[in-house]
């Protein structure tokens, strides 16, 4: 953590939950979050499926958690059958939308020059992006996952601003490690994530780089969110099968307000 960036955890459902349970789940993780401490001293987020978006937001209401799309289209409205589009989930109360999860790039084949798409018209509808870049393990071991990491980031910037990306909070996310049980050591992440923002600092500058927050993405969970969080350029993280739980995602949550704090940061 660095004390000038507020931490970000996000808990991504997925395709998990019903109506009823995720209700139940929203109210849960409000009582959890005050309860750890947790509650706005960081910046939470959940992302239910798209069904449940309406219920889990008036469950939440005014109590700052976010509330995310998994997704978005990479048009702005017509004739695109099963498609929601930003603007529809502003409607609805999001404020933040995940772009480009590795269950997409992969599972569906969306290229970052798609995901580009995706990402501009998720800002220019006021959302708040999180935009997710990562490697195989193929990859890994290879040497090319920086390579691979940088030309996802390039392509999915494209011709962004600064100004435009400033919304932008960048997920890493080691395909290997995603719900694999498998985590990158937290020196592992350190050193990617001190690539991702050299990264940014070249395509914009360094003052862009040092104030966008770098997630981790890859099966954090109570146990080891304290050791990822410690590291100066991990800036909270981006959980999964964890955030279906409302005690250990308040577990998450606690554990980076309290690398924030440690930090510095307040």
């Amino acid at each position: 953590m660095h004390p000038s960036r507020r931490p970000f955890v996000g808990g991504n459902w997925k395709m998990n939950t019903d109506l009823a349970s995720g209700a139940e789940l929203a109210d849960a993780l409000l009582a959890a979050l005050v309860a750890a401490g947790a509650e706005g001293v960081i910046d939470a987020a959940v992302y239910p499926p798209f069904p449940y978006l309406f219920t889990v937001g008036r469950t939440l209401g005014h109590s700052g958690i976010l509330l995310g799309g998994q997704d978005c289209a990479a048009e702005a409205s017509g004739a695109f059958t099963g498609q929601v589009s930003a603007d529809m989930l502003c409607d609805i109360g999001c404020r933040s939308v995940i772009i480009g999860h590795s269950e997409r790039r992969h599972g569906l084949q969306e290229g970052d020059e798609f995901l580009h798409q995706k990402l501009a018209i998720a800002l220019e509808s006021g959302l708040q992006a999180v935009l997710c870049v990562g490697e195989t393990l193929f990859q890994r071991d290879d040497g090319l996952a920086e390579a691979v990491v940088a030309k996802q980031l390039r392509g999915c910037f494209g011709t962004l601003t600064a100004e435009t990306a400033d919304r932008v909070v960048v997920a890493y996310e080691p395909v290997w490690a995603i719900g694999t049980g498998r985590t990158a050591t937290p020196q592992d992440a350190q050193a990617m994530h001190s690539s991702i923002r050299g990264v940014l600092a070249d395509l914009y500058d360094s003052r862009f780089a040092a104030q966008t927050r770098i997630i981790y993405g890859g099966s954090v969970n109570a146990k080891n969110a304290r050791a990822i969080f410690a590291e100066p350029d991990v800036d909270g993280g981006l959980i999964g099968g964890a955030s279906l739980k409302a005690e250990d995602f308040a577990s998450i949550c606690r554990a980076a307000a309290e690398a924030w704090s440690a930090a510095g940061g307040h």
